[in-house]
This record gives C-alpha cells, structure tokens and sequence, in this order.
C-alpha cells in the first residue's frame, strides 16, 4: 500500500499551489488528477490578476507560492489596473498562454522528485472514527485503490457532479479541456466528472451546495475585423508578479486585446430568446456568480444599460482563437451565432468552440477553519473553487494556504491563519469560512477593510516571514529581501535629515523643510530631489516603494491605529469555548451561529452575521469570569 505524508486531490490552480508548497520543503506528495491535459489548465479567462486578485499572486509569490512564476513564464501581456487612482487599488493583470501555462506546470510536476503524478478517480476518503472523533487516513481510488496519508487536501474545482448547460441539452461532464498534440493540432476533449466522492463526503457530515458557472465563445482570430476595435495594450514599464529575479516581457513583444461593445440589437436578440436559456427556463437551480455574471443577467439586471463592454483576448500563441471576454452565457448555438454577429467587429465572425454554462457540487465553507481543515474530520482540508469561490487567483491562494497547513498539521507543527489586516488572502478565507456564500465568491478591494496596507508593492512585507519560517522562501530570496528593506529606510532616513538645497528651493519655494516632507506632494518624484549619483543606488523595484511609504504616510499611520485596535480582539481566543450555551443573555440565534463556525478569535466572533455588539460583550464578561475563577 502506498503511503505518503500529503495527498492532494486535483491539479488545478489551487492543487497545484498545496502540492508545490509541501513537496517543495521535502514532504511525499501525491497529486491525483482524472486527466493530465488539466493540469494547470484555465477553462475560463486566459489571464491571471485583476483589482484585489493581482494583489493576492503577488502575496503567493511572497508566501514562496508558484503562480507568480507560471504567470511570467507564459505572459503574452502585463498591465497596471486603476494607475490613476492610489495605490490601495492598482492591481498587475497580465494576458497568458494558456497552453504553454498548462504544459510548464505539467513539466515541473514531471521533474519534482518528491511529487507522484495518478491519473485517477477518488470515490471515497479512508476515515477513523475514535469515539465520535473522525481523522482521515488516506483515499480510495478508481484504480489505484487505497492511498494512505498524514493528511489530505480536496481541491476538486468544478468537477463535483458536474452539468454542463447549453440552451436545453445538458451532459454529465466537466469543465472542456484544450491541448495541441504532437502534430500541433487542437484537441478539444470532454473531462470526466468526479461522481461519487461529493455523495460519499454527505455520507461522512459534510454538507453540501450546488453552484454555476460559466464560460463565453471562443472565435475564431481569423473572422475577426480587428480594425474597428479598440487596442487594449499593456504598459510600458517593467511589470512582474515576482519579486526575486523577476523576468519582464518588452512592451513591444507584448500581445494586443480589444475592446467591443453589445448593442441595442445584441440585447434584443438576447430577450427575446430569455426562455432558451437553462438559468431562466428552471433547468438550472443553482446560484451563479453575482461579480461576474452571464451575458443574460447583464442584459435582464441593468436594463437601463444601452451597451456592455467585451474583451477580445488572445488565449495562446498555439491557438487561432480569441476569447470573449464579458459574453458567457449558455443560450442555444444559433442563438448565440445571432448574438456574436450582432457585435461590431465580429459581423462576419466564426466560433471555434460555443459558450456553456457548468453546475457543480462545492461545501458549505463554515464548515472549515480558518486554516482550511474541515471541522468535522481533522487531517482533511479544501480549497479553491470547491469552497464556493471563483477565479485562478481565489483559487490558488488557498491553495497555498491549505498546503501550507496540511504540511505543518502533519509536521505537528502549529498552523498558520492570515489576518485579515496582513492579506487578501487572509480577508478571502476569513470572509467564506466565517459568513459562507450564497453565489461563487470573489474577491474584491471593497471587501478589505485595510487595502492601503494591502497592496501590491508590500506584499513581501506583510508575508515573505511566514514563508521563509515555513521553509518556501530560500535563504538567498529572504536576504535579498532585507538588504532591499536597509535601503528603503536608509533613504526614508536621509530624506528625513536632509532639507531642500537651492535648486530647490527655487523650484519648490521654502514651504518644505525637508526632502521628506518635499516628497509627500504627490507631484514631486523621488528622481527629482535626489543626485542622479544617489538615485542609481536604488533599484528601481524599490523606487516606488518609498515614494508610497511618504507620500501615503498620515493614512498608513491612521489605519494601523485602526489595526491596533482591532488586534485587541484578535488576540483574545475562544479556542477554548466547546459550547456556547452556558454563556448568559446569548439568544438561541447567537448560541446555534456560534457553536455551527467556531470562531478563532473575539474578532471573528463579532463578524459573524447575526452576532449583536451585545453578544460579544456577554462573551468577553464570560471569558473574564472564568479568568478571575481560574486564578483562585
């Protein structure tokens, strides 16, 4: 019988991340997959980043993660989002190869010593019940039969009793995969279904919900009449989600999107046919994505819109196929050849392969803890789309996380939870496995209560240290890091020490007193107080870095008292309340949420929908009653 310390079901963006981050510190890992064309594979958008989401890869690569490499490894284009606006919302969102992307993550599972690639089915999970307490063991396989492991990681992304929907035809299969053969030809294939390990994990307590998604058509780049489209570039500056050795793509190697636009027409043909599509005819039941919504949705929610944008976006230098960015929907064929013509620019267009819409099988995310271990069963961990989450980026930081947990679980070593004041990817899992979801989750700048602090700049600030402890982040990356830090706060320090010379004096008057404060105007460059003999001492990496640290200065300072505040609660734990009950003037709602999520922390406790200002003060007089007992 095969024995390994991890077993990670699925080779998704989330599977990948939670094999990675234990095989690469030594531990036996087994990835089980149903098929090797999925590996890394993106069903969906070709892209990886995005407002919140570029910020939660670059805190991956903090963490010693690997989709920050991947991504620059198969970029076809990198982009700065909101550059205008401040730095608590700009994100990287960068164009990718999605075939190369599959094939270099395929390639370094290959090549990882300590990493054993299955192709296979998980039916069942091997549990031992010890008094009502359950503990996995390992998993039961189609045809590799029983897997023994110290701990297991379910990342089955939407492949739980899957349904694929278009118009009124509906097939028993997962998400469509692409991959070129050895003649570099496309072969398009149906990926098998999980159909047995979401009906045996009910078996086991755990509970379950069924969600939707969806993908647009892919068209042909050859029907396309690019020239009345709009360019969509990247941006000329050197962009990475890495932060050690990172490579940059040359602006002028870089691919172009396009931007088009549904019209009157689109729409029209669009309700007119409202009743051929499974989400309005009640063929499909399940909840869709509200931040990301078909076509239909768009057109029936915002009816006072004339027009929604589209995204025009190559998937792959193999391919001679673009993506529709902002179209999925699952209406019939024809219907949607009719609504694709409509489009300006893609009158005379071809689909390679029509849009669908897929019903999955995910659980109910309270059922975990912050760490991403099930309540019910310990050893056993979920992350990504199967905790009712949307997107690569969702996806692959719990991933990371749940690895990272897994490994140290089965270690005995102490777990790690991400503070929501410290990451996205903290805010992310706080925010599933403490309120739930109700439709796929995605995250958002809005959700963060502290998104000056979470940025893309200082992500190895906030996380590089929990990496490097963990064993991810080698010696050389983590040196690096701190010599990048000695001079960020030698130059804030010289800045500071040092008042305005004549030059500029006369260019900015006498209203600063020091270069620091000079700095502080959001006009002023770092280049232009400094000596050019000065400035080329400084990476330029770290340029931007300084100019954030003083010019954002007052709101940094006012939100870490806002932290500090916060971190009172944090630190007050209620691991060690097993039953709410006996806490007075709780009401039965409060009791029945509290004992059901098990909050970690006062603070969390008080997130928790439905937990009244009242309730948390009832549970602070209890903790400190039991204090004041136990020093008697």
């Amino acid at each position: 019988m095969n024995t390994f310390d991890i077993i990670v079901i699925g080779a998704g963006h989330a599977g990948l991340e939670a094999c990675f981050a234990n095989a690469n510190i030594g531990l036996k890992v087994c990835l089980i997959t149903l098929k090797e064309e999925g590996i890394g594979s993106c069903p969906c958008n070709p892209s990886v980043g995005g407002p919140a989401k570029g910020i939660v890869t670059c805190e991956i690569d903090a963490l010693g993660g690997m989709q920050g490499y991947a991504t620059q490894e198969n970029m076809l284009q990198i982009k700065i989002l909101n550059e205008s606006k401040g730095a608590g919302v700009q994100a990287l969102r960068a164009q990718i190869d999605k075939i190369k992307y599959g094939k270099w993550f395929l390639k370094k599972v290959k090549e990882h010593k300590k990493i054993t690639l299955l192709i296979d089915e998980v039916l069942d999970l091997c549990i031992k019940n010890t008094n009502g307490n359950k503990k996995i063991e390992g998993v039961l396989c189609k045809k590799n039969g029983i897997l023994k492991a110290k701990c297991v990681v379910i990342t089955s992304g939407t492949y739980m009793n899957p349904l694929t929907f278009s118009g009124t035809n509906f097939k028993k299969q997962g998400p469509l995969v692409e991959s070129i053969n050895n003649e570099n030809k496309v072969n398009i294939e149906n990926c098998e279904g999980s159909f047995f390990l979401s009906e045996n994990l009910q078996k086991h307590g755990l509970k379950m919900i069924r969600l939707k998604t969806g993908t647009p058509p892919r068209i042909f780049k050859k029907s396309i009449d690019f020239s009345v489209l709009e360019e969509q570039l990247g941006t000329k500056k050197q962009l990475s989600f890495v932060h050690y050795k990172p490579k940059y793509i040359p602006f002028k190697k870089q691919e172009k999107c396009f931007l088009t636009y549904t019209n009157e027409n689109t729409h029209k043909i669009i309700r007119e046919n409202l009743n051929k599509s499974p989400m309005y005819s009640g063929l499909i039941k399940s909840t869709g994505p509200l931040y990301c919504p078909s076509i239909e949705d768009k057109v029936t929610r915002f009816s006072e819109k004339i027009r929604h944008q589209l995204f025009i976006e190559p998937e792959s230098l193999s391919l001679d196929t673009y993506y529709l960015q902002g179209f999925s929907t699952a209406l019939p064929y024809d219907i949607q050849e009719k609504m694709v013509k409509s489009i300006k620019g893609l009158e005379n267009s071809q689909i390679q392969r029509y849009a669908y819409a897929i019903e999955y099988d995910a659980i109910i995310p309270t059922q975990l803890y912050p760490t991403l271990e099930t309540k019910l069963i310990s050893n056993l961990y979920f992350a990504g789309q199967v905790n009712g989450t949307s997107g690569y980026e969702e996806a692959a930081g719990q991933g990371i996380l749940a690895g990272i947990n897994a490994g140290l679980k089965a270690k005995g070593k102490k777990e790690l939870v991400l503070k929501r004041n410290e990451s996205y990817i903290g805010v992310m899992i706080d925010d599933i496995t403490t309120k739930g979801v109700t439709d796929p989750y995605r995250l958002l700048t809005s959700r963060a209560e502290f998104r000056l602090f979470l940025r893309n700049d200082n992500a190895q600030e906030r996380l590089i240290k929990y990496g490097y402890e963990i064993g991810l982040v080698k010696k050389e990356v983590y040196k690096k890091y701190q010599q990048d830090q000695k001079i960020i706060q030698t130059t804030i320090e010289f800045l500071k020490q040092n008042s305005l010379n004549k030059k500029l004096i006369k260019k900015y008057g006498l209203s600063c007193h020091s270069l620091f404060q000079l700095l502080k105007n959001p006009k002023v460059k770092l280049k232009e107080i400094l000596s050019k003999k000065k400035i080329e001492k400084i990476p330029k990496t770290l340029i931007e870095k300084i100019e954030i640290l003083v010019k954002y200065e007052g709101y940094i300072k006012s939100q870490q008292k806002n932290i500090e505040r916060i971190e009172k609660f944090q630190n007050i734990s209620l691991q060690q309340i097993t039953d709410y009950k006996p806490i007075k003037n709780l009401s039965l709602e409060a009791i029945s949420k509290l004992n059901k999520i098990k909050p970690l922390s006062l603070e969390q406790a008080q997130r928790i929908p439905g937990i009244t200002s009242c309730d948390i003060i009832n549970i602070k007089f209890f903790l400190d009653k039991q204090k004041k007992e136990n020093k008697k």
